[in-house]
C-alpha cells in the first residue's frame, strides 16, 4: 500500500476525470462460483480499488481472480463456522486504513474521490478478516517451526551479502497541473509492462526529462548510504532488472530500474564456531578402526565407552581458538565426518560434530531494533531468534494457506454467463 495515498491524492484533485465521476450500477452477472455469483458493478469497483491502492496486479482480469478468490475465501470460512463479526470487521478496516495514516471515515472519503465505494472496501476487509481466521484455525495448528529451520534462515542470511551500492535507471516524466492522473497511468503501465533494461532505457529516452535520459536514464553506482531514506526500503526490495511503482515528486512521475548491486559479507559473516570430538588412543590401528565405524559424535561415544575421561575430548570453540593442528584436520570434514591423525605410535580420532556460524552461535531472543520503515537501524544487525522464528512461520503458513486456496479453486465451479 506504500504507494496508494499517491494515487488517491492526485484523483482527488480531479473532479472532472473518471475517478469523481458517478458510476451506473450495472448489478449483472460476470462469473459464478459454486453457489454465489460476482456482478458487473463488484469487478468495476475492484477494478478500481486496486488502481487506488497502486497494485501490482491491476485491470479486469486480475480484479476478477481476486473477487473469485474472495468468493472462495468466505466459503472455506462458512464451512467451518467463522463469522466476521461487526467489531472484527471494524478493526480490520481500521487496521487497512491506518497502514496509510488513516482513520476508517478518512480513507472513505479518498476512495470516494477515486469511485470506490465503502462496500467495495467492506468487502475486500471482510474477505480477508474471514480468511485470516481461517488460516488460524486449519492451518496454523499443523505447522511448526524447529531449531535446525530457524538455523538455516539464519544461515541464508548471513551468506547474503549486505547491498552497500546500485546500479539504477530513472525516468522522471514531467506531469503539468492538469494532466497528473494521465502521466500517472502511463507510469503506472510501464512499470507493468517494461522487463528489461532496453526497454526501460528507451522509453527514459523518449519520456525523461533529465540529463540522464540521453544515456538511457543510466545513473552512475551509488551508495546505499547516500540515497533518501525513503527511497532506500524501495530500491533494497528490488532484485536487478524489476522497476519501482510509480512515485510521485511536486510536478513529475517517477520510475526506477535496479540494475545490479555490490555488496559485502557482514562483519563476522566467515567466522565459525566447531563442535568437535577427540579420542587419544594409544594404539593407531585401533584409533583408524573406531574412525571407519563411527558414523556420529553420539556414536563415537558410544565406541569409547571404556576409555577413561582424560581420553575422550569434547570441545566447542571459534576456530581460531582451536589448536592449528586440529584446526587443519577439521577444515576438511563434514559434520560427523572423522580422521585420524597419527601421533607417535598412538592416533587421535577427530570428528567433527557441528559447524555452525559464530553470528549464531549462542544467539539468544532479545528485542530488534528498527528504523525508518521499520528497517533495521543497523543493516549488519541479524534478527534475534525468535523474530527468526515468526518470519519461517509466517512463511510456511502463508505458502500453506495459498496452496489451501489453489485447492478450493481447482474444486470450485467456476462458469460465465
Amino acid at each position: 500500500m506504500r504507494q496508494f495515498l499517491l494515487s488517491l491524492t492526485l484523483a482527488a484533485g480531479l473532479a472532472a476525470g473518471p475517478g469523481g465521476a458517478a458510476m451506473a450500477q450495472d448489478f449483472s452477472p460476470v462469473v459464478y462460483v459454486n453457489n454465489s455469483v460476482v456482478t458487473r458493478y463488484e469487478l468495476d469497483q475492484r477494478i478500481r480499488f486496486m488502481q487506488a491502492l497502486n497494485a501490482p496486479e491491476q485491470g479486469r482480469e486480475a480484479a476478477e481472480r481476486a473477487l473469485i478468490d474472495d468468493r472462495l475465501r468466505m466459503e472455506a470460512a462458512r464451512a467451518i463456522g467463522v463469522e466476521v463479526s461487526e467489531q472484527g470487521l471494524d478493526e480490520g478496516l481500521a487496521e487497512f486504513a491506518a497502514r496509510g495514516n488513516m482513520s476508517i471515515d478518512e480513507f472513505v472519503r479518498a476512495l470516494a474521490q477515486t469511485g470506490v465505494d465503502r462496500e467495495a472496501y467492506r468487502d475486500f476487509v471482510q474477505a480477508g478478516v474471514a480468511w485470516r481466521e481461517v488460516v488460524r484455525r486449519r492451518i496454523l495448528p499443523n505447522i511448526g517451526v524447529s531449531d535446525a529451520e530457524v538455523d538455516q534462515a539464519l544461515q541464508r542470511i548471513i551468506e547474503t551479502p549486505i547491498v552497500t551500492e546500485m546500479a539504477i535507471s530513472e525516468i522522471i516524466i514531467p506531469a503539468p497541473p492538469g494532466q497528473e492522473a494521465a502521466i500517472l497511468a502511463r507510469a503506472e503501465q510501464l512499470s507493468q509492462t517494461i522487463r528489461s533494461e532496453e526497454a526501460f532505457a528507451q522509453a527514459a529516452r523518449q519520456l525523461s526529462a533529465t540529463p540522464s535520459a540521453a544515456q538511457g536514464g543510466r545513473l552512475p553506482w551509488m551508495r546505499v548510504d547516500n540515497m533518501p531514506p525513503g527511497l532506500r526500503p524501495i530500491l533494497l526490495g528490488l532484485s536487478p532488472g524489476q522497476v519501482t511503482p510509480p512515485l510521485t515528486i511536486p510536478g513529475a512521475v517517477v520510475l526506477f530500474m535496479l540494475r545490479d548491486t555490490r555488496g559485502e559479507l557482514r562483519p563476522g559473516a566467515r567466522e565459525q564456531q566447531l563442535d568437535y570430538m577427540v579420542l587419544h588412543l594409544a594404539s593407531l590401528e585401533e584409533a583408524q578402526r573406531i574412525s571407519a565405524l563411527a558414523r556420529s559424535c553420539d556414536d563415537l561415544y558410544v565406541h569409547a565407552n571404556h576409555l577413561p575421561d582424560h581420553q575422550v575430548v569434547r570441545q566447542s570453540g571459534s576456530q581460531n581458538a582451536i589448536p592449528q593442528d586440529i584446526a587443519i584436520l577439521l577444515a576438511s570434514l563434514d559434520e560427523n565426518e572423522s580422521s585420524v591423525f597419527p601421533r607417535g605410535a598412538g592416533g587421535d580420532v577427530v570428528m567433527l560434530c557441528d559447524r555452525t556460524p559464530a553470528l549464531i552461535a549462542g544467539m539468544e531472543s532479545g528485542p530488534v531494533a528498527t528504523g525508518i520503515d521499520d528497517q533495521p537501524a543497523d543493516r549488519s544487525a541479524l534478527p534475534n531468534r525468535e523474530a527468526m522464528r515468526n518470519q519461517v512461520l509466517n512463511q510456511k503458513v502463508n505458502a500453506a494457506a495459498e496452496g489451501f486456496l489453489a485447492e478450493l479453486r481447482a474444486d470450485a465451479i467456476i462458469r460465465r454467463p
